[in-house]
Protein backbone atom coordinates (compact mmCIF):
# COMPACT_ATOMS: atom_id res chain seq x y z
CA UNK A 1 0.00 0.00 0.00
CA UNK A 2 1.50 3.69 -0.87
CA UNK A 3 1.64 5.58 1.86
CA UNK A 4 -0.61 8.89 1.38
CA UNK A 5 0.60 12.46 3.07
CA UNK A 6 -2.84 13.65 3.85
CA UNK A 7 -3.60 10.72 5.79
CA UNK A 8 -0.34 10.92 7.51
CA UNK A 9 -0.86 14.71 8.36
CA UNK A 10 -4.02 13.86 9.35
CA UNK A 11 -2.40 11.05 11.97
CA UNK A 12 0.30 13.25 12.85
CA UNK A 13 -2.38 16.03 14.12
CA UNK A 14 -4.44 13.80 15.79
CA UNK A 15 -1.50 12.12 17.60
CA UNK A 16 -0.40 15.77 18.80
CA UNK A 17 -3.41 16.72 20.59
CA UNK A 18 -4.13 13.33 21.81
CA UNK A 19 -0.51 13.39 23.16
CA UNK A 20 -0.45 16.65 24.45
CA UNK A 21 -3.70 16.40 26.68
CA UNK A 22 -2.48 12.72 28.25
CA UNK A 23 1.04 12.17 27.96
CA UNK A 24 2.76 9.55 26.07
CA UNK A 25 1.91 6.92 28.82
CA UNK A 26 -1.64 7.87 29.65
CA UNK A 27 -3.01 6.68 25.51
CA UNK A 28 -2.96 4.33 23.45
CA UNK A 29 -2.23 3.56 19.62
CA UNK A 30 -5.89 3.22 19.42
CA UNK A 31 -7.09 6.10 20.73
CA UNK A 32 -5.20 7.63 18.52
CA UNK A 33 -6.11 6.21 15.81
CA UNK A 34 -9.87 6.99 16.59
CA UNK A 35 -8.96 10.89 16.55
CA UNK A 36 -7.54 10.77 13.29
CA UNK A 37 -10.64 8.26 12.54
CA UNK A 38 -8.14 5.94 11.04
CA UNK A 39 -7.58 2.27 12.13
CA UNK A 40 -4.84 1.31 14.81
CA UNK A 41 -2.97 -0.81 11.59
CA UNK A 42 -2.57 2.07 9.79
CA UNK A 43 -1.42 4.12 12.06
CA UNK A 44 1.07 1.09 12.85
CA UNK A 45 1.41 1.17 9.48
CA UNK A 46 2.42 4.82 8.99
CA UNK A 47 4.61 5.15 12.15
CA UNK A 48 5.24 1.61 13.05
CA UNK A 49 4.42 2.14 17.06
CA UNK A 50 3.18 4.30 19.41
CA UNK A 51 6.71 5.44 20.61
CA UNK A 52 8.08 6.31 17.03
CA UNK A 53 5.20 9.08 16.53
CA UNK A 54 5.38 10.24 19.68
CA UNK A 55 9.20 11.24 18.83
CA UNK A 56 8.30 12.92 16.15
CA UNK A 57 5.64 15.20 18.36
CA UNK A 58 8.34 15.46 21.25
CA UNK A 59 11.37 16.99 18.43
CA UNK A 60 8.52 19.26 16.59
CA UNK A 61 7.28 20.60 20.11
CA UNK A 62 10.56 21.38 21.49
CA UNK A 63 11.79 22.58 18.63
CA UNK A 64 9.13 25.12 18.43
CA UNK A 65 9.64 25.36 22.02
CA UNK A 66 13.05 26.61 21.62
CA UNK A 67 13.18 28.30 18.46
CA UNK A 68 12.88 32.06 19.75
CA UNK A 69 15.62 31.21 22.14
CA UNK A 70 18.18 30.45 19.37
CA UNK A 71 16.67 33.09 17.27
CA UNK A 72 17.02 35.52 20.46
CA UNK A 73 20.29 34.77 22.10
CA UNK A 74 21.90 34.22 18.12
CA UNK A 75 20.88 38.16 17.32
CA UNK A 76 23.73 40.95 17.84
CA UNK A 77 21.34 42.80 20.40
CA UNK A 78 23.00 43.89 23.59
CA UNK A 79 22.88 41.55 26.50
CA UNK A 80 20.19 43.35 28.19
CA UNK A 81 17.78 43.58 25.01
CA UNK A 82 17.87 40.38 24.47
CA UNK A 83 16.41 39.41 27.82
CA UNK A 84 13.48 42.17 27.10
CA UNK A 85 12.95 40.11 23.45
CA UNK A 86 12.95 36.65 25.00
CA UNK A 87 10.58 37.74 27.48
CA UNK A 88 8.39 39.31 24.91
CA UNK A 89 8.84 36.28 22.61
CA UNK A 90 8.02 33.84 25.38
CA UNK A 91 4.88 34.91 26.69
CA UNK A 92 3.79 35.68 22.79
CA UNK A 93 4.77 32.09 22.57
CA UNK A 94 2.88 30.80 25.46
CA UNK A 95 0.03 32.32 24.97
CA UNK A 96 -0.37 30.52 21.79
CA UNK A 97 0.88 26.68 23.03
CA UNK A 98 -0.04 27.32 26.48
CA UNK A 99 0.15 23.37 26.67
CA UNK A 100 3.43 23.06 25.60
CA UNK A 101 5.35 23.79 28.66
CA UNK A 102 4.14 21.21 31.04
CA UNK A 103 3.77 18.76 28.27
CA UNK A 104 8.15 18.86 27.80
CA UNK A 105 8.67 18.93 31.71
CA UNK A 106 6.33 16.21 32.59
CA UNK A 107 7.81 13.65 30.13
CA UNK A 108 11.54 14.51 30.89
CA UNK A 109 10.73 13.39 34.00
CA UNK A 110 8.82 10.09 33.00
CA UNK A 111 11.02 7.49 33.98
CA UNK A 112 12.25 6.78 30.75
CA UNK A 113 11.44 9.31 29.03
CA UNK A 114 12.73 11.80 26.68
CA UNK A 115 15.56 13.89 29.26
CA UNK A 116 18.53 11.78 27.21
CA UNK A 117 19.18 10.64 23.88
CA UNK A 118 18.92 13.00 20.66
CA UNK A 119 16.57 15.33 22.53
CA UNK A 120 19.60 17.08 24.82
CA UNK A 121 20.79 18.47 21.06
CA UNK A 122 18.10 21.28 21.73
CA UNK A 123 20.14 21.95 25.32
CA UNK A 124 23.27 21.94 23.74
CA UNK A 125 22.62 24.39 20.79
CA UNK A 126 21.50 27.15 23.19
CA UNK A 127 25.30 26.72 24.31
CA UNK A 128 26.27 27.21 20.86
CA UNK A 129 24.91 30.53 20.60
CA UNK A 130 27.36 31.93 23.08
CA UNK A 131 24.76 32.65 25.27
CA UNK A 132 26.21 31.42 28.34
CA UNK A 133 29.93 32.96 27.31
CA UNK A 134 28.46 36.24 27.14
CA UNK A 135 26.65 36.56 30.65
CA UNK A 136 29.89 34.83 31.75
CA UNK A 137 32.02 37.76 30.15
CA UNK A 138 28.95 40.22 31.03
CA UNK A 139 29.15 38.99 34.98
CA UNK A 140 33.25 39.72 34.48
CA UNK A 141 33.06 42.83 33.54
CA UNK A 142 30.23 43.94 35.95
CA UNK A 143 27.70 44.75 33.51
CA UNK A 144 25.57 41.93 35.20
CA UNK A 145 24.79 41.22 38.16
CA UNK A 146 27.21 37.67 39.67
CA UNK A 147 24.66 35.28 39.89
CA UNK A 148 24.68 31.74 38.62
CA UNK A 149 23.02 30.64 35.52
CA UNK A 150 20.86 28.36 36.78
CA UNK A 151 19.59 30.74 39.15
CA UNK A 152 19.03 32.48 36.15
CA UNK A 153 17.26 30.18 34.17
CA UNK A 154 15.26 29.57 37.40
CA UNK A 155 14.14 33.08 37.72
CA UNK A 156 12.98 33.27 34.04
CA UNK A 157 11.28 29.42 33.60
CA UNK A 158 9.28 30.43 37.23
CA UNK A 159 7.99 33.53 35.91
CA UNK A 160 7.55 33.18 32.51
CA UNK A 161 5.95 29.62 32.22
CA UNK A 162 4.57 28.72 35.83
CA UNK A 163 1.93 31.54 35.45
CA UNK A 164 0.77 29.72 32.21
CA UNK A 165 0.87 26.18 33.56
CA UNK A 166 -1.07 27.34 36.66
CA UNK A 167 -3.57 29.18 34.76
CA UNK A 168 -6.84 26.97 35.93
CA UNK A 169 -4.82 27.27 39.97
CA UNK A 170 -4.68 31.09 39.94
CA UNK A 171 -8.01 31.59 37.92
CA UNK A 172 -10.05 29.47 40.57
CA UNK A 173 -8.07 31.12 43.54
CA UNK A 174 -8.76 34.88 42.85
CA UNK A 175 -12.04 33.91 40.91
CA UNK A 176 -11.99 35.68 37.63
CA UNK A 177 -12.87 34.38 34.01
CA UNK A 178 -9.98 33.42 31.61
CA UNK A 179 -9.88 36.93 29.44
CA UNK A 180 -9.71 38.70 32.99
CA UNK A 181 -6.28 36.62 33.47
CA UNK A 182 -5.06 36.80 30.38
CA UNK A 183 -5.02 40.65 31.10
CA UNK A 184 -3.08 39.85 33.87
CA UNK A 185 -0.96 37.72 31.89
CA UNK A 186 0.23 40.72 30.08
CA UNK A 187 0.39 43.00 33.07
CA UNK A 188 2.59 40.23 34.73
CA UNK A 189 4.65 39.97 31.58
CA UNK A 190 5.62 44.09 32.39
CA UNK A 191 6.42 43.15 35.64
CA UNK A 192 9.02 40.37 35.26
CA UNK A 193 10.64 42.23 32.38
CA UNK A 194 11.39 44.96 34.98
CA UNK A 195 12.02 43.21 37.35
CA UNK A 196 14.62 40.68 36.05
CA UNK A 197 16.01 43.69 33.88
CA UNK A 198 16.66 45.59 36.78
CA UNK A 199 17.59 42.69 38.94
CA UNK A 200 20.18 41.54 36.12
CA UNK A 201 21.74 44.46 35.16
CA UNK A 202 21.53 46.83 38.17
CA UNK A 203 23.96 49.39 36.86
CA UNK A 204 22.72 49.71 33.68
CA UNK A 205 19.00 50.48 35.16
CA UNK A 206 20.36 52.32 38.35
CA UNK A 207 18.86 56.23 36.94
CA UNK A 208 15.72 54.92 35.06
Amino acid sequence: MKKDATTEEKIKAAAKEVFLAKGFAGCSSREIAKAAGENVALVNYYFRSKGQLFELIFKAAMEDFMLSMFQVFSSDQSLEQKMRIFIEREFEFLTIHPELPSFIINEMNREEGCAAGEHTIHFEKIAETGIFNECALAQQQGIMRDINLVNITLLVMSNCQYPVMARSLLKNIHHISDDEYTAHLKIHQEHVTEMLVNYLFPKNNSTK
